[in-house]
């Protein structure tokens, strides 16, 4: 794994400190507030280009990553935004299963007619950027409980929620994810 420096990153969330972290294919940033709290407010939040940078209602990505920056602004912590579009399938499967959903499929549905499981993701790196900050112990704000059990050497001390209003593009998503993936919304 390579680091990058650390730098300013200025945001209309807040001033916070940025970082980047290259393993094989993939660099992941990693947005942070200085100092650190003993026991940091953590997000972890994979890239979703559609819903982080274009505002798409289809889901609650974006919002999910502006509510963290917010909170971790007011709180101390950080966003470790991974590079792993669309639940680990891409941009372009992701774009395949959109059409897919479209079409009347619900997002786990779209992604097993592709071929993929429902969620691709892999949450492994986030110990090694962890374990860099010497970072043992976290607040998780989080709403999917595979995150909350996917560390070995960090203890999770609390879950906080993350609350976003539902809209007509995504309320299916949203029940989707809490029925078949078990989101804890």
């Amino acid at each position: 794994m390579e680091i990058s420096n650390v730098a300013n990153l200025p945001t209309k969330f807040g001033d916070f400190k940025i970082q980047s972290f290259k393993e094989k294919d993939k660099e992941h940033l990693v947005i942070f507030t200085e100092p650190l709290p003993k026991i940091p407010l953590i997000r972890i939040h994979s890239e979703c280009l559609t819903g982080d940078a274009l505002g798409s209602l289809k889901c609650d990505c974006g919002e999910q990553l502006e509510y963290a920056l917010k909170e971790i602004n007011k709180n101390g912590g950080m966003v470790i935004y991974l590079r792993q579009e669309g639940r680990g399938i891409g941009l372009f499967n992701k774009v395949n299963a959109y059409a897919l959903q479209d079409k009347g499929f619900d997002t786990v549905e779209a992604n097993h007619q592709l071929g993929f499981e429902a969620d691709m993701r892999d949450f492994s790196i986030v110990e090694d950027i962890l374990k860099h900050f010497n970072i043992k112990k976290i607040k998780l704000l989080t709403n999917n409980p595979k995150k909350i059990f996917s560390f070995k050497n960090i203890k999770v001390v609390d879950r906080i929620p993350i609350k976003v209003k539902p809209n007509p593009h995504n309320e299916n998503y949203l029940k989707t994810k809490k029925d078949k993936m078990g989101h804890l919304l």
